[in-house]
């Protein structure tokens, strides 16, 4: 049966096969096309006038087949020249990675030549004299004057703790940190806390106290390898990597001369195998990259560091022992890692907690940041006019920053006095720090012994610094009945509002009062980030107070989850929050009653109160019960 084009059709056709037809001559070129049409027999097809024979033609060229010598049929020329165009995009792909291939060769191969050149300019002036001449010996002469000329130690290392009792603050820390090193079973652990509260110096003082005890693992010489987590980085070539270690390969990474000459690989050892024996210091271990976090866990759990390279050669016999050693077992790295970080325990890779013991270092109060201020000023050998411990307290939370205002403060009265013998730091001197170096105050709110209605103080924590939330509200009668509206912060988080409308059906459930009838603002004075539902018993106890005209003590914070049934719910942060409102003069906190394990011990000046409804709430606040519904027996606890 045969099979004859349409007129429209056969057009198509035409104009498919004479855009082949130029396609192959770019591809190949005129000249290599008649060549390669003559190869396989498909010269004269391709220069037919018949349309068949031309596609046949293309179909011996295109798949270098000179044994198809049946003409297609009209028929089959469509399904053909899919073929054909197929065939030739395979040949393009082809060609294009090719031809990149071929400009990377070219590139390696010019790359090579010149290091080679290189290496023989190199070795040429070696054999024709000393390495050192008359330029060289007189810049080092140099670098050793440079060496003699010696400046005064800096003041953050003058006065940093050099023992325990310089660590403020922090006695539970110490003790729980020196407690797990003096094992003769030692843990890995991780420190969490604010900046500037003695992490590293903890470390490094309990590993020397450590060395003393009694069936200690660490022997009088082990090591304290210290190294800052943020600026650790790595090549994932593993070209270089100085925590783990990596190969010098030969020809690529420069391994040593005599043993490049010779083809063999050179490991370089990291501070994993400085520290076999002793401690492996990673302050802000959060910020450390993720994937060299993994490649550390695998080196906790082996004790030791295996090195790979393809230029490694176990026959080789020069390779030296010591390399052969390496490459074979691997280099020790038994060690016990100390991680410091400012992050939250969420934060921290869980495959690195799950292995470590975790101490938590506490947040400095006013008192401590005092105490420290007195101890440096006693190192400097000055005196503090009254109201400087206190004025430097009232700008920091950390013992590091203290430290630093202070010495700042020593250079502005040294400057104004530079003969004085006894140097005395005044209150102007540290004032005039604070404003040039723009440090603004720590609390700039404060608890009172007042009473105001649509005010209360919440409480936050961000990163192990408790901080008060200034919470204020107001309350008008709605302009229709039942159509109120509640206006509160757009910065605050999705929690925190849904923890406004639970707030209005507890107000709803023990007053009768209806919040639809009245207009609502609640604001955080500051435009603060609420992240959580833990204001939520602040927002009911401020729309309360708006709602009722109700005055609420100015001497109290409170922080809970509040449920639409009244309850106060636990939430987290509970030690930093109770030192941020002491250290805003606050006198007492609310808390969730299932929180009351979380309380730090021995802290002196503030009350806790355990609370479990909103009633228990409203009556601490207002001082006098406003309910008869058997609310529940207030239990404080002095703490």
């Amino acid at each position: 049966m045969k099979f004859f084009l349409l007129p429209k059709e056969r057009r198509e056709l035409e104009k498919k096969v004479e855009l082949v037809g130029n396609v192959l001559t770019n591809l190949y070129g005129p000249d290599k096309l008649i060549l390669k049409a003559a190869k396989v027999e498909a010269l004269k097809l391709i220069q037919s006038e018949k349309l068949e024979e031309k596609v046949l033609g293309f179909q011996k060229i295109v798949f270098e087949d000179p044994s198809l010598n049946r003409v297609p049929a009209s028929g089959e020329l469509s399904e053909i020249l899919e073929k054909i165009e197929d065939q030739i995009a395979d040949i393009l792909a082809r060609r294009t990675v090719e031809e990149d291939l071929e400009r990377k060769v070219e590139r390696k191969m010019q790359e090579r030549h010149e290091e080679y050149l290189d290496e023989i300019r190199r070795q040429v002036l070696k054999e024709n004299g000393n390495v050192e001449n008359a330029q060289t010996l007189k810049k080092l002469a140099h670098l050793e004057k440079l060496e003699e000329t010696k400046i005064a130690a800096t003041a953050m290392s003058f006065l940093r703790p050099q023992s325990f009792s310089e660590i403020v603050g922090q006695e539970r820390a110490i003790r729980a940190l020196l407690a797990k090193l003096s094992s003769p079973f030692p843990q890995h652990i991780l420190l969490y806390g604010p900046p500037g509260v003695g992490k590293t110096t903890a470390a490094r003082l309990c590993l020397e106290e450590a060395k003393k005890r009694k069936g200690s693992p660490f022997a009088p010489d082990a090591p304290f390898i210290e190294v800052d987590g943020t600026t650790l980085r790595w090549d994932p070539r593993e070209v270089t990597n100085p925590l783990l270690g990596s190969v010098h390969d030969p020809i690529y990474q420069g391994a040593r001369r005599d043993l490049a000459e010779t083809g063999v690989p050179e490991p370089k050892l990291g501070l994993v195998t400085e520290a076999h024996g002793g401690i492996l210091f990673i302050d802000e271990i959060g910020e450390l990259d993720p994937l060299l976090q993994n490649k550390l866990l695998k080196v906790l759990e082996d004790k030791r560091v295996f090195f790979d390279s393809a230029y490694y050669d176990p026959d080789d016999p020069n390779v030296p022992k010591y390399i052969k050693k390496i490459f074979e077992e691997g280099a020790p790295a038994d060690f016990i890692l100390i991680g410091a970080t400012t992050r939250s325990p969420e934060e921290i890779n869980p495959a690195l907690r799950s292995r470590c013991a975790e101490i938590f270092f506490e947040p400095l109060g006013p008192v401590e940041i005092k105490e420290i201020v007195l101890n440096a000023a006693q190192k400097l050998n000055v005196k503090l006019a009254p109201n400087v411990p206190e004025l430097i307290a009232g700008y920091t939370v950390e013992g590091r920053k203290a430290v630093n205002i202070l010495a700042d403060g020593y250079a502005v009265a040294r400057f104004k006095n530079p003969d004085a013998g006894n140097l005395t730091i005044t209150v102007d001197d540290i004032l005039e720090v604070v404003s040039v170096s723009r440090i603004t105050p720590n609390n700039l709110v404060k608890g009172s012994d007042t009473y105001e209605i649509g005010k209360v103080f919440g409480l936050g924590v961000y990163q192990y610094l408790g901080s008060v939330l200034e919470i204020e509200g107001i309350a008008f009668d709605a302009k229709t009945p039942g159509r109120g509206t509640v206006r509160f912060n757009d910065t605050a988080g999705s929690m925190a509002k849904d923890s406004v409308f639970n707030a209005l059906s507890s107000i709803r459930k023990i007053t009768g009062l209806d919040p639809q009838n009245y207009d609502l603002h609640v604001n955080v004075i500051g435009g603060g980030n609420i992240d959580g539902p833990s204001a939520g018993a602040a927002l009911f106890l401020v729309m309360y107070s708006a709602i009722t005209k109700t005055p609420l003590r100015q001497d109290i914070a409170i922080t809970g989850e509040i449920s639409v049934h009244g309850r106060i719910k636990p939430v987290g942060g509970i030690p930093e929050k109770i030192y941020g409102a002491k250290q805003a003069g606050i006198n007492t906190v609310l808390i969730p009653h299932d929180n009351l394990k979380d309380v730090p011990r021995g802290l002196l000046g503030i009350k806790v109160v355990p609370v479990k409804t909103v009633e228990e709430v409203v009556e601490i606040a207002t001082q006098k019960p406003l309910f008869n519904s058997g609310a529940n027996t207030l239990t404080t606890r002095a703490v």
